[in-house]
């Protein structure tokens, strides 16, 4: 199985994009003295370790069309995409502390286009979607069967995985045929972005 992964291209916001982008760090600084959203208490932290590392996920999605965000916790990538992207975009967080800060923040961001399922995934009642995210949630193999579910036929789905990314691959290879990209995390060396596409059941 062929390793080599391809470059991302930066990103760039616009300043409005850039002020609303700090406005959910100081609001995460915030909550995060309430409830644990995230492990790190700075805004430096937050900026190289969620707000970069989500932007990333951009160039990589269709240019059109709703996305899923699954496991969304703090918003990342989901919130972070939102504030770059003004098209439907589904949020599912389970833990309902987790969903008021989601919903809270997509209040006060003025992310009318963002809408937040205080639920399991498997109980979401979404289809036809252009792209699924998930960040830090599960491996490929049990992300698989949502990402069939709640996608639209040539959809894809954007998984950052670390350094057990091919390991999770061949795992998933196992009961699943898909179109496997690459790409080169730009904030972690030996992280991957997975774009996975023409995801089918083996032998299906």
């Amino acid at each position: 199985m062929a390793t080599e992964r391809r470059s991302i291209p930066p990103v760039e916001v616009s300043r409005e994009t850039r002020a609303r982008l700090d406005r959910l760090k100081f609001l995460l600084l915030d909550w995060n003295r309430r409830i644990n959203l995230v492990a790190e208490r700075d805004e430096g932290a937050i900026e190289r370790r969620h707000i970069v590392d989500s932007l990333q996920l951009w160039p990589l999605l269709p240019i059109r069309g709703p996305l899923v965000d699954l496991g969304s916790g703090a918003g990342f990538p989901g919130l972070v995409l939102a504030l770059v992207a003004e098209r439907p975009i589904h949020l599912i967080e389970s833990d309902r502390r987790k969903a008021a800060f989601l919903t809270e923040a997509s209040r006060v961001l003025g992310l009318a286009h963002v809408q937040v399922h205080a639920m399991r995934i498997e109980a979401v009642p979404l289809t036809g979607m252009a792209a699924v995210t998930a960040r830090a949630l599960a491996p490929v193999r049990d992300l698989l069967p949502h990402a069939v579910r709640l996608l639209a036929p040539g959809g894809v789905a954007v998984f950052p995985k670390g350094r057990n990314a091919e390991a999770e691959l061949t795992e998933a290879a196992r009961d699943w045929t898909m179109r496997i990209e690459r790409f080169q995390s730009r904030t972690d060396p030996e992280a991957t972005i997975l774009r996975l596409s023409d995801i089918r059941r083996a032998g299906a």
